[in-house]
């Protein structure tokens, strides 16, 4: 097709912008795709892991072995991050991404196969667990993908922020969906719902998987890469290059999410644990509550990329990552009452602070590296605060409470990964409204 190898230059105007629209919706219908099959892992892992997994452990502890499991795919996200991004650089983001679906759908799939422990012992924690690492790299490579495909489509430099963000936008969509999923299947009982009815949101995951594999086939690869492969500068070791040649803004891009990834699984994973667990709240609550967040997010995120376009990605994330600073000891006060309304209306605010921060994030991270190695340098980045971040957040919540007996402690980890990531975020280049087409950058 002709039409594929087209550029910024040639492509006419009506063509180009029926492109972007296909590209937005494909990068958001397969983010949030993605994003619910990882996010029901975690819901899961908070609910009902533990028991069925882990059973000759106390409550904690089998919170904490689950939690470690859920850990598990956030180790595996680095490297999906360095084998997709490096087909991503040398072959595209179209194909690339296609093979993310797969990978990711399939190992949801297959997880509600797995049989607990009372039936095959061990084994069934260990099983559990590798799928759980072949999510993570799934989702590991979605990333940079998703990304990358809005935004490389967009044309005009003052809307890359508020087209970057649509993918960041399948993260609420996936949020919403597997809260609801899990919701309604809790109806059918607790007992019920312990002992089969969670396989099912897994199960259902491979009709979404046929459904982002249809719309992701019908999308071209982007003008920048399209760009790259003419003028013949497709890197034979992407991954590689980019470590050698922008250390700086991987490290960057994955300390400025400390403020934005670890308090959102505190919001979103953490916060099933302690609140029906130790609080003994009402389960259909939080999820009634984190589902209505996710709709807020709705808004939030577009907003926080538009408005990065009009005063800097710069400035946007770090007035996300004040309000996040600020904000842990806020909520943690109100869940702390264990009244209903008060905790309800803290799980809904919880994901603002979270959102100025994401919604101008995916711009700022991928604008940052040039274009032959964005894939790979922009999901490193991300994805290696997986491991220092979203990982491990749930476990260190789970241990601060185990020691100090109060969510303010949890409040005062949320302020220090603030800290960190005010310090980078303010030391990351900011290339708002800026060329990001390959003749753009220097060469290194």
């Amino acid at each position: 097709m002709a039409m594929a190898s087209t550029t910024y230059g040639t492509l006419p105007e009506a063509e180009h912008s029926a492109q972007l629209r296909k590209a937005v919706i494909a990068s958001t219908v397969g983010t949030a795709i993605e994003w619910y099959d990882f996010f029901l892992y975690g819901t899961a892992a908070g609910l009902v892991f533990g028991k069925l997994y882990f059973p000759n452990q106390d409550a904690l502890t089998a919170t904490l072995l689950a939690f470690s499991t859920y850990f598990i795919g956030f180790v595996g996200r680095p490297i999906g991050a360095a084998i997709f991004g490096h087909y991503g650089d040398r072959i595209g983001r179209k194909a690339t991404l296609i093979a993310t679906l797969l990978c990711m759908g399939l190992a949801t799939f297959a997880i509600a196969f797995v049989p607990t422990y009372a039936s095959i012992g061990v084994w069934g924690a260990i099983l559990l667990t590798v799928l759980r690492a072949i999510q993570g790299i799934g989702v590991g490579g979605e990333w940079g993908g998703s990304v990358l495909l809005a935004m490389e489509w967009s044309r005009k430099h003052g809307e890359r922020g508020l087209m970057a963000s649509w993918p960041q936008f399948g993260v609420p969509c996936g949020l919403l969906l597997s809260n609801f999923a899990i919701l309604a299947f809790s109806a059918m009982g607790t007992e019920s719902f312990n002992s089969w009815g969670w396989r099912i949101p897994f199960g259902l995951s491979i009709i979404l998987v046929g459904v982002g594999l249809w719309i992701r086939l019908g999308i071209l690869e982007t003008p920048v890469f399209q760009e790259i492969l003419k003028k013949d500068k497709v890197e034979k070791a992407p991954v590689i290059e980019v470590v050698k040649k922008q250390p700086r803004e991987i490290i960057l891009s994955a300390l400025l999410r400390m403020s934005e990834q670890a308090p959102f699984y505190i919001f979103t994973a953490f916060i099933f644990a302690y609140a029906v667990g130790t609080l003994h709240m009402s389960r259909n609550l939080i999820l009634t509550s984190v589902m209505v967040a996710a709709c807020v997010s709705f808004f939030t995120i577009p907003l926080a990329g538009y408005f990065s376009d009009r005063i800097g990605r710069k400035t946007m994330y770090l007035i996300g990552v004040v309000v996040m600073g600020l904000f842990g000891f806020v909520y943690f006060a109100m869940v702390d009452t264990a009244v209903p309304l008060l905790v309800f209306i803290a799980i809904v605010l919880s994901l603002i602070p979270h959102d100025l921060q994401y919604g101008p994030q995916a711009a700022l991270i991928a604008e940052s590296f040039t274009p032959r190695l964005r894939y790979s340098g922009a999901s490193l980045g991300y994805q290696l605060a997986s491991i220092i971040a979203g990982g491990p957040a749930p476990l260190i919540a789970t241990a601060l409470f185990a020691s100090y007996k109060s969510g303010y402690a949890v409040a005062i980890y949320i302020a220090a990964c603030a800290v960190i990531s005010l310090i980078a975020a303010a030391l990351m280049p900011d290339y708002t409204g800026k060329d990001i087409s390959d003749s753009a950058y220097s060469e290194d």
